[in-house]
């Protein structure tokens, strides 16, 4: 049996170091799994306690301790997992003979529905963008992002730090970089190859003329003067509640991911299986996917209800 880390701490840290060089884990969930591990580990060091030594027991009892502190069932869903993980880990490098995590069955998630927005209203919202904007360049910009973001399901942080180079050439697909560095190939449709090209030949105007006042070319499709160097999420996520209120649609109902979840919705309802969905959307499991099954499920029922003969009542029957 291999010498387990002296601390907790090492655990941790070998944990994570591992995950990011083994798995490519992104930064935040790197970050979230050290918060969760770090409290469990505080639990246990108040209780004599230590990853080394805890049972199946210890950890339940930590998972109730959870719930009596009146954590969300997400929430402990997730400390749980990240435990487990650490345990998986800890017996394959040997530094247990036993997994005390793997037997645990934890609070579950509740399958809450993405919030989504129909056809006509993704219409108005494409319309909006193609008239927001201080200026014609921000137009054809604005116009350019949610043709992208629902011909494409990326996540807006795909989106906004697309680099140019992956869409020259009047591309069919572009190569998305997804969670965990995996790369996967998007299809685009004609109206957001069109309103690619009709950006591309403004923001290649503009750079050209940054270059030759001695400014280096920007490597992202939608450059920003700002630190990242690309248009950021919160600025993205700003321009999409004004373009829904040009639209007449709440802005509280719609965010970059809405266009995500309305790209996956739309797909599905047309037909597209849930295999090629999960594709596009660089989903690691189906049952992340599988959740827009509940959604199409409702809408076939609110249609039914409202329109089927039988769902009637006795005084909603038309007269003879």
């Amino acid at each position: 049996m291999a010498h387990p880390p002296a601390t907790t701490d090492l655990w941790i840290s070998t944990f994570l170091e591992a995950q990011a060089a083994e798995l490519g884990a992104a930064q935040n969930t790197l970050l979230a799994y050290g918060r969760d591990l770090k409290d469990a580990a505080q639990w246990a060091t108040h209780r004599g306690l230590d990853f080394a030594a805890a049972t199946r027991d210890d950890l339940e009892s930590y998972l109730i301790s959870c719930d009596a502190e009146g954590l969300s069932r997400a929430t402990r869903a997730r400390r749980l997992s990240a435990l487990k993980q650490l345990y998986r880990f800890a017996f394959e490098e040997g530094w247990r003979t036993d997994n005390p995590a793997m037997q645990i069955k934890g609070p579950g998630r509740a399958k809450s529905l993405p919030k989504t927005l129909s056809e006509e209203d993704v219409d108005r919202l494409l319309a909006a963008a193609r008239e927001t904007g201080r200026n014609a360049g921000d137009r054809l910009r604005n116009a350019c992002l949610i043709e992208l973001l629902y011909a494409t399901g990326m996540r807006v942080s795909e989106l906004v730090s697309l680099p140019v180079s992956a869409t020259r050439g009047d591309p069919r697909m572009l190569m998305v970089m997804g969670k965990g560095s995996k790369e996967r190939m998007v299809p685009l449709s004609p109206p957001a190859r069109a309103a690619l090209s009709d950006w591309l030949v403004h923001r290649d105007d503009v750079e050209e003329k940054r270059e030759a006042k001695g400014d280096r070319p920007s490597k992202f499709l939608f450059p920003s003067h700002g630190k990242s160097g690309h248009l950021t999420r919160n600025r993205f996520f700003l321009l999409v509640k004004d373009f829904a209120a040009t639209a007449g649609i709440s802005p509280a109902q719609v965010s970059p991911h809405t266009l995500r979840h309305a790209f996956a919705t739309h797909l599905l309802a047309n037909g597209a299986d849930l295999r090629s969905i999960q594709t596009l959307l660089g989903h690691a499991d189906i049952a992340t996917t599988e959740i827009y099954t509940h959604v199409l499920e409702t809408r076939l029922a609110e249609l039914v209800h409202q329109h089927h003969p039988l769902a009637k009542g006795a005084g909603d029957e038309d007269p003879q």
